[in-house]
């Protein structure tokens, strides 16, 4: 038995032609959607030579340029993702090894910390850095506000998975430690973070996406990333939809091939004997 058919019973021969029917019903439908768009884009002029040639055409004199100032806004994108990865898996771990060793009567400081930036949106962390920051005299390049922001959201949805991944191992792998004479601290650094970082693996992958795509919330703060420096090119090429449509693809490009870097990794680690096998994790923090 699958387990496609443990979840639901194998549809019969009238409800699989109810399914074709439904499917071709429902791909007519969309094609007929796609087909009004086009055309109403084409009345529009959407679909003109001379707003797609600067992003699609390399003959066009504004081509290289175009592309020059975007590829510094990807660069950009990429500087302030990566910074702030970085900064969220570290900040992330020791928050997560804090509220799992924290004594109690310092434990409600931890928590505290976790849901304020977990119940804030990532948004208004990003605000709040580039306005109160140098308002207390702290001045900084305009990428660090935006990485300090990011950092502070992320960071504490981080440390939940990372306390799951923990707290999801069996008892018995701490108390094998302290059999053999291991700290408490050791335990931790040698035997339960190891095995939690790999078993929350795919939930961290999900969340490093997450990061590269909100970096995207650096226009609020006048931070050109790749976004910012399209709303800027969109000022003298009057062309939003098209320029909007190519970022979005360059977005999802990166993501996906940060994806498959990322399924790689797991793959290598899921190799037989390089692993026990605990059970998986699923998400306890949000995604923006």
């Amino acid at each position: 038995m699958t387990a496609t058919h443990v979840l639901y019973d194998a549809p019969g021969p009238r409800t699989r032609r109810r399914i074709r029917r439904g499917t071709a019903a429902l791909l007519t439908a969309l094609a007929a959607v796609l087909a009004l768009v086009v055309a109403r884009l084409s009345r529009q002029g959407q679909l003109d030579e001379a707003k797609w040639s600067p992003l699609v055409n390399p003959s066009d004199p504004q081509f290289g340029l175009v592309w020059d100032f975007l590829g510094g806004g990807l660069t950009a994108t990429l500087q302030a993702a990566a910074v702030s990865i970085v900064l969220s898996l570290v900040l992330g771990s020791v928050l997560a090894v804090t509220r799992v060793t924290a004594a109690a009567w310092y434990r409600w400081a931890v928590v505290g910390f976790i849901e304020l930036f977990r119940g804030v949106p990532v948004v208004l962390s990003v605000f709040f850095a580039a306005r109160v920051l140098p308002e207390i005299g702290i001045d900084l390049p305009t990428m660090w506000f935006l990485v300090i922001g990011l950092t502070l959201y992320n960071s504490v949805v981080i440390a939940e998975v990372i306390r799951a991944g923990i707290q999801a191992l069996p008892k018995g792998q701490a108390e094998a430690a302290y059999a053999i004479g291991l700290t408490r601290g050791a335990t931790l650094r040698l035997i339960l973070l190891p095995q939690a970082f790999r078993i929350t693996l795919p939930v961290l992958i999900g969340q490093l996406v997450v990061v590269l795509k909100d970096t995207s919330l650096g226009f609020i703060i006048s931070y050109e990333e790749l976004l910012r420096r399209g709303q800027i090119a969109v000022q003298t090429l009057e062309n939003p939809l098209q320029m909007f449509f190519v970022i979005g693809t360059i977005f999802i490009l990166v993501n996906f091939s940060l994806s498959k870097l990322a399924e790689a990794v797991q793959r290598r680690l899921s190799r037989p004997g390089r692993r026990s096998d605990p059970p998986a994790v699923a998400a306890t923090g949000t995604a923006t």
